[in-house]
């Protein structure tokens, strides 16, 4: 694999760019592999790219129904943060925000990271205390995050209105290192690193059913033959129940559509992200000038991948008030991903009742901000058996024994 630099430009402008090589290879499934991976998403590429990096397990499959990166990890608003309340879940997200600052040097690709700074608007007393309770807990698990006023809310984003009548804004709170992310560009990252390690990455080769023996995982089937795996990584998101069954064993988690959308491009006007939980917006402006806005989920369970007018309406009638001048702008385009939500809003990373499998699923709404982290967690787990501390408390035993991490009630939102 050639590396990507300011000299491989120059000497390739000489050729008029006739000499760049493929990205990552598209090669024919093999008969078996040590471990198989479903799912060719941000999180099933992590967890590949760590294998090979941390634990020199290379002999991997990347499976994937559709094209690479075609699934949530191409369809969500790309912001990145970890100032969360609980312990387990501010960790995990830390790490994952951490990894990032520095994934374009590790991967030797422009994941364009932006570390502009998150805040999350407090528009209520309930809030303000909300948040100042996040704040002190973030101090002790040493995620840099502050309680800020009012007046630098309105000063690290002007065209905010801090008066409005019904929610006006009390502070925020802010993390200046959260920021976003070019979501295609993180999975095309991973997609080059793991490829240039000899994993193959498989598209267009959907799962139809899992093989076992005496308990344990023994292969896959595909539209594309039987492959044989010694280890079987399940990362598919919101179809995470259906490959579960056909892994023998049901999880806690129910999927619907989680629905965004872009303006028309304009002037640079917001270099933050700001999330609005009261009223359940948020919003951001790309590098092509877009305001990139989303909401909350539908309502009801569904695998519906695109926009709905209803969700244009009750997004955009919430945060006009906040943002008057989004009530000028033309839409561009909508699109909506399938998250899969468990019953306390946090993820699972475990070992499944089937041996030598194990699962990575329940990210909800948060899941591009945790693609580092989780893919660090998840490869560690596949490679020992056994989780590691990041992981722990996010195994499956705990919905039955209720050791919740209930992060939806603590921060009142699940992004």
């Amino acid at each position: 694999m050639k590396r990507y630099s300011l000299f491989a430009i120059a000497r390739e402008a000489l050729t008029h760019h006739q000499g760049w090589e493929r990205a990552w290879r598209s090669p024919a499934p093999k008969p078996g592999y040590d471990v198989v991976i479903i799912g060719a998403g941000g999180h099933g590429l992590a967890t590949a790219y760590y294998l090979g990096r941390n634990h020199g397990i290379r002999n991997v499959a990347i499976l994937e129904k559709g094209w690479l990166g075609g699934g949530n990890t191409g369809r969500n608003t790309t912001i990145i943060r970890s100032n969360y309340l609980q312990d387990p879940s501010a960790a995990i997200y830390e790490k994952s925000r951490s990894l990032y600052e520095t994934l374009s040097q590790d991967l030797n690709f422009n994941v364009m990271f932006s570390p502009r700074g998150v805040m999350m608007l407090a528009q209520t007393h309930h809030e303000v205390r909300g948040y100042l309770r996040t704040a002190h807990a973030n101090a002790l698990q040493g995620v840099v995050t502050e309680f800020i006023s009012p007046a630098r809310v309105k000063e690290l984003c002007p065209i905010l209105n801090i008066d409005g009548p019904r929610y006006p804004v009390l502070g925020a709170l802010w993390q200046p290192r959260g920021g976003t992310g070019r979501h295609d560009a993180v999975a095309w990252g991973y997609a080059r690193a793991c490829s240039a390690m000899g994993m193959d990455i498989i598209q267009q080769c959907e799962v139809t059913g899992v093989r076992s023996e005496n308990g344990k995982v023994t292969g896959v089937e595909t539209t594309k033959g039987h492959i044989g795996t010694g280890k079987l990584g399940i990362v598919v998101a919101g179809h995470s129940g259906q490959v579960a069954q056909m892994a023998g064993f049901r999880l806690p988690v129910e999927s619907m559509a989680l629905q965004a959308l872009v303006s028309e491009p304009i002037k640079p006007c917001m270099d933050v992200v700001v999330m609005a939980n009261t009223v359940h917006g948020y919003m951001s402006q790309s590098d092509k000038g877009e305001m990139v806005i989303g909401g909350g989920t539908d309502g009801f369970n569904n695998y519906t991948q695109r926009g709905s007018f209803q969700h244009i309406e009750e997004t955009l009638r919430a945060l006009i008030e906040t943002f008057p001048m989004l009530s000028r702008l033309k839409m561009l385009r909508q699109w909506g991903g399938i998250v899969d939500m468990t019953g306390d809003r946090s993820p699972i990373i475990s070992k499944t009742p089937l041996g030598n499998c194990f699962i990575n699923c329940g990210w909800g709404t948060g899941g591009f901000k945790a693609i580092p982290g989780s893919g660090w967690a998840m490869a560690e787990l596949i490679a020992k058996g056994e989780p590691s501390p990041l992981a722990a408390a996010f195994d499956m035993g705990r919905f039955r024994e209720g050791r919740f991490i209930d992060e939806s009630v603590a921060a009142g939102v699940a992004h």
